[in-house]
């Protein structure tokens, strides 16, 4: 097997999604490794294709029976957060890196490589205002590597492939067409992150507006379970063409019909690293998040909300006039006919 590396990432679909930069440093610093991943259920299909990773893993008792059997030559765990930290130090490794949970309950890094992203969820003012780093340069710090700009790794299925081709032939999208995803959603954790309905109702007419001069450019919504109920009302307010695919396809069909898209828009959301992990314009939409934290790799452009108080990283807001109402159409739809251009 070579060195025997364990990865332990359990986290949100995008974080998933945005650590994947590290295996082919990985294993081009380890050309004979054998790459094992931990994640959670929800993540599985995001990495089933990747083929940097020789064992993929779901977090679950059994697979922490398993892992307390076995050793390893380096484990790295990318969580801040009791289960992750906790299950790096039950595993027998030579090395570890990333975080590790005390005797007491609390993370902690477990190499000095780790501390600046360890210090960046203590400290609100590096978080928020000090930090230019990207995810990627913080995490490659804490596993010791050197960022050379690695992209994301991801690929759709063929059998995924097949299905978004057949879905949106069904919906009225040809292979020729200038395809526009519009992805309104922001999740369930932040739910501040997503701009206004309105904003992305007069977006959608302006470009519709733009495209009845230039044939071609359709739009199709984007979401999953938890956007059927924004998507609904943006369909029945919007008077210009407007697709949809539906909020009820499993993340692997869902990434070929983003794969399929020539552009994204989209706050900071998974559909957003969905964008950068294929390739495609993103336009991203920033609130209450950090921005600086997020590569687009040159394909794409950031509005950034410039309200006092942004970023906050809060669950809720109790302002009428927060960072995301203070964004307007104007200046999102400038941005996205700047993209339009590269497509």
């Amino acid at each position: 097997m070579g060195l025997r590396i364990l990865i332990i990432k359990l986290g949100a679909i995008g974080d998933v999604l945005r650590t994947t930069p590290l295996l082919p440093a990985l294993k081009n610093k380890h050309t004979e490794s054998y790459i094992t991943w931990v994640t959670d259920k929800v993540s599985l299909e995001l990495l089933q294709m990747n083929p940097y990773i020789d064992r993929l893993l779901p977090f679950s008792y059994e697979t922490i029976l398993r892992l307390e059997e076995e050793k390893f030559d380096l484990v790295l765990c990318l969580d801040k957060e009791p289960r992750a930290s906790a299950l790096s130090m039950r595993i027998k490794s030579d090395k570890k890196q990333g975080f590790g949970l005390s005797r007491y309950g609390t993370i902690f890094p477990l190499n000095k490589e780790s501390i600046y992203a360890f210090r960046l969820g203590i400290d609100d003012n590096l978080k928020f205002r000090e930090n230019k780093k990207s995810y990627q340069e913080i995490i490659f710090e804490a596993a010791g590597l050197s960022y050379n700009r690695e992209e994301y790794v991801l690929s759709p299925s063929p059998s995924s492939v097949e299905y978004a081709k057949k879905l949106l032939d069904r919906i009225g999208i040809n292979k020729n067409d200038r395809l526009i995803g519009i992805s309104p959603g922001a999740g369930q954790v932040f739910v501040n992150k997503a701009w206004t309905i309105d904003g992305y109702i007069k977006l959608v007419e302006s470009i519709n507006n733009y495209a009845s001069a230039n044939a071609g450019i359709k739009i199709i919504l984007l979401g999953g379970p938890g956007e059927v109920e924004i998507n609904k009302i943006i369909k029945e307010r919007v008077k210009t063409p407007l697709y949809d695919s539906g909020c009820g396809n499993t993340l692997s069909q869902f990434i070929a019909i983003v794969a399929r898209c020539d552009m994204v828009i989209s706050g900071d959301t998974l559909t957003m690293h969905l964008g950068i992990g294929l390739k495609k314009q993103v336009l991203a939409i920033f609130g209450p998040t950090c921005h600086q934290e997020i590569e687009l790799y040159g394909r794409g452009e950031k509005v950034v909300s410039t309200i006092g108080c942004a970023p906050c990283y809060k669950n809720n807001c109790s302002l009428n006039d927060n960072c995301m109402t203070s964004i307007t159409v104007d200046e999102v739809y400038e941005k996205a006919m700047r993209l339009l251009s590269c497509i």
